[in-house]
């Protein structure tokens, strides 16, 4: 059905032919090939080493995954190809994407491994690569890794030099436990207002994480929907408005402050008004930003296709805003230069620098409830208190005959007279109102973001790309 290769991972559906898929073949492929290149730039290996050679013993690869259906299949596959590269592996299990990211660096592993397809559906299946840092590798060490696969020049260990795997099940605790004790969480306010909170968990590790966390954190009540860890998602597992109609109606059944809802992986979270309402996944980063700043003075960093109400916020604080290409690398790697005090993305994704350089709801909740506790608001008023902008999110199938290239040059001329920013497909301004078109990184598509502050102009301007695109096509 579809194999994608890009700086989030090696992405597919299960079954089918090796090459066009997720199949055993490929799955073991490119494991082998992201341990040879951890071990080509290990710092500890002689320059000239071979891949089987003794100085290479000992290398440390953390793994975890979320609660898809295909989880226990890849996990085997990954695992076994590592110890057959001489890497000791250490196994997190169920778990989620920002802990292993925090496992990598904490363990003083050489890397990591996440077995996640985040939202997509069940089918799909993917890994995500880390570097020793806990961090996504960045395009230019994805580029080498993807060389490696197509040579398939692996040297694999003999059999008294293969690496050693343990299981630690601790992650789940010292997570929990970094956030509770996180400076700017106030567990004792949190407390103070006795929350009822009702959580979408969509079948994977959210339900095994954030029910923890949220006793931890002082929480009176928690009901979990969707809480059976078999990866056989209820609903499609992107948390959209469009699918989290039962965490509404829960939320105004059980008379909550709020719902969250997470991906399966757990590094994406948006929030649910006491109302049923949706408070908006753009606007997670901008509530969480707007606590960050109160506290901290500095800059803030959010991708191209996020709303303009984090530059609102920010200015308002006193900080500068600056927008990156979308993904994490990305987005990270601007955090960095930029020295950002909060980042992310407006699907939900919240980067706490000082907490650790990815995307993580675990801390986004602890720091959102810090900020509705200590703002005496509602989830509903403390939204009202924002600026009010729309985006619309859309999208458009690829067939492989698409030459995206050519079709981003001919809207690119459509438009030549408006602002453009070519730094992440195109982005194009009409006054108030911007349009953003990119490639996905995870789906063969293309996908058509707009804002405006009327969501009819939004909804529209989107149309009227989405047409464009088609007419090219």
């Amino acid at each position: 059905m579809a194999l994608i290769k890009s700086i989030s991972g090696i992405r597919g559906t299960i079954g089918g032919r090796p090459g066009d898929n997720l199949t055993p073949l490929d799955i073991v492929k490119f494991t082998a090939a992201y341990g040879c290149w951890l071990l080509e730039n290990s710092n500890a290996n002689p320059v000239n080493a071979t891949l089987s050679s003794p100085a290479r013993q000992n290398k440390k690869i953390v793994i975890g995954r979320d609660g898809r259906m295909s989880g226990e299949l890849v996990n085997r596959l990954v695992i076994s190809t590592l110890l057959s590269l001489g890497f000791d592996v250490t196994d997190l299990g169920l778990s989620t994407t920002p802990t292993v990211e925090m496992a990598v660096k904490a363990e003083r592993a050489d890397g990591g491994i996440i077995l996640t397809a985040s939202h997509n559906d069940k089918e799909w299946n993917a890994l995500k690569l880390l570097n020793k840092e806990g961090e996504f590798i960045n395009a230019k060490e994805g580029t080498r890794v993807l060389e490696l696969a197509k040579k398939e020049d692996f040297n694999f260990s003999t059999i008294d030099k293969l690496g050693t795997y343990q299981m630690d099940d601790t992650w789940i605790s010292k997570h929990v436990d970094a956030v509770v004790n996180y400076e700017l969480v106030d567990v004792a306010a949190i407390k103070k207002n006795k929350y009822t909170v009702v959580v979408d968990a969509i079948n994977s590790t959210g339900a095994i994480f954030i029910p923890v966390l949220l006793k931890a954190l002082g929480v009176k009540e928690v009901i979990v929907l969707n809480d059976d860890v078999n990866g056989k998602f209820v609903h499609n597992p992107e948390p959209l408005p469009a699918h989290l109609t039962g965490l509404s109606e829960a939320v105004k059944k059980h008379n909550a402050h709020l719902g969250i809802a997470v991906d399966p992986d757990v590094d994406r979270l948006c929030f649910v008004c006491e109302d049923g309402s949706m408070f908006g996944e753009e606007y997670t980063l901008v509530a969480v930003a707007d606590y960050i700043l109160s506290k901290r003075k500095g800059n803030t960093v959010s991708n191209l296709s996020s709303t303009k109400a984090l530059k609102d916020i920010t200015h308002a604080h006193g900080g500068e805003y600056f927008p990156s290409a979308v993904g994490e690398v990305n987005v990270v790697s601007k955090m960095k230069e930029m020295n950002a005090v909060i980042g992310g993305e407006g699907n939900g994704g919240i980067i706490v620098p000082d907490f650790h350089y990815g995307r993580d709801a675990l801390i986004g909740i602890g720091l959102f409830l810090s900020h509705l506790a200590l703002s005496n608001k509602s989830v509903k008023q403390l939204r009202r208190s924002y600026p009010d902008y729309f985006i619309s999110k859309n999208k458009i199938a690829l067939e492989k005959s698409v030459d995206v290239k050519e079709v981003f040059k001919k809207i690119k001329e459509k438009y030549k007279n408006n602002p453009i920013n070519t730094e992440d497909g195109l982005k194009i301004e009409f006054d108030n109102v911007w349009v953003h078109l990119r490639t996905s990184n995870t789906e063969p598509i293309i996908r058509i973001y707009s804002e405006s502050n009327l969501e009819r102009t939004a909804d529209n301007i989107s149309k009227k790309l989405m047409k464009d695109i088609n007419e090219v096509m």
